[in-house]
């Protein structure tokens, strides 16, 4: 069974940080798409990170500069640190990935992400 456990929230002051895990199991990672997305209260799920199988990352214009995401192919796990947090990003981060052979989408059940002012 494909899961996808994220780890890593908590309550934070604006300004602080957090790294996010998006640990994987069922299934190597290592040559899929992976991606981060949020839901803030009130909101749609929205793109906030993607890294590719060639390392190549994009970012939401809103946490560029600010968020990055790796992957440790050791650990099938996924990262999302954080940095310089505003009230806004307060959120439930989901992870998600996309196979490769064949395009199957999994998501993880997310892990809340609270940023006070």
């Amino acid at each position: 069974q494909v899961q996808l456990v994220e780890s890593g929230g908590g309550l934070v002051q604006a300004g602080g940080s957090l790294r996010l895990s998006c640990a994987a199991s069922g299934r190597t990672f290592s040559r899929d798409d992976m991606f981060w997305y949020r839901q803030g209260p009130g909101k749609e799920r929205e793109f906030v990170a993607h890294i590719g199988t060639n390392d190549d990352r994009t970012y939401t214009d809103s946490v560029k500069g600010r968020f990055t995401i790796s992957r440790d192919v050791a650990k099938n796990t996924v990262y999302l640190q954080m940095n310089s947090l505003k009230p806004e990003d307060t959120a439930i981060y989901y992870c998600r990935a996309r196979a490769f052979d064949g395009g199957n989408i999994y998501w993880g059940q997310g892990t809340q992400v609270t940023v006070s002012s």
